[in-house]
C-alpha cells in the first residue's frame, strides 16, 4: 500500500462537506487520482483510527484558467466521500472548526 499521505492529500472543508459531516457522518477528502476505494478506506482507518462503512469517489474535471490571451487547464483531481460506521467519533480536524 502506498504511503498514507500520498493517498489522502487533504480534507475538503467547505460548507457542503461540513453539512454532510453533521447530517450524514460523512468526511470529504481530496485523494490521489489513481487511488482506489480500498486504499482510501485503509488510509482513513489507519490515520484516524475509525471504522469506515462506505466510500464514494468522484473525479472532478480541471477548470479552464486564463492569463490574458493564454489559456490552460488546472489538473483533474479526485474527491472521496467517506461515511463512517454509526457510533464512530469524528476526527479532531473536523471538530476544531
Amino acid at each position: 500500500m502506498p504511503a498514507l499521505y500520498n493517498v489522502i492529500r487533504r480534507p475538503l472543508i467547505t460548507e457542503k462537506s461540513m453539512g454532510a459531516k453533521e447530517t450524514e457522518g460523512t468526511l470529504v477528502f481530496e485523494v490521489a487520482p489513481n487511488a482506489t476505494k480500498t486504499e482510501v478506506k485503509q488510509a482513513v482507518e489507519l490515520l484516524f483510527k475509525v471504522k469506515v462503512a462506505t466510500i464514494r469517489t468522484a473525479t472532478m474535471a480541471g477548470k479552464e484558467r486564463r492569463r490574458g490571451r493564454f489559456t490552460g487547464f488546472r489538473p483533474d483531481w479526485k474527491k472521496a466521500f467517506v461515511r463512517l460506521k454509526s457510533g464512530e467519533k469524528m476526527p479532531e480536524y473536523v471538530n476544531s472548526l
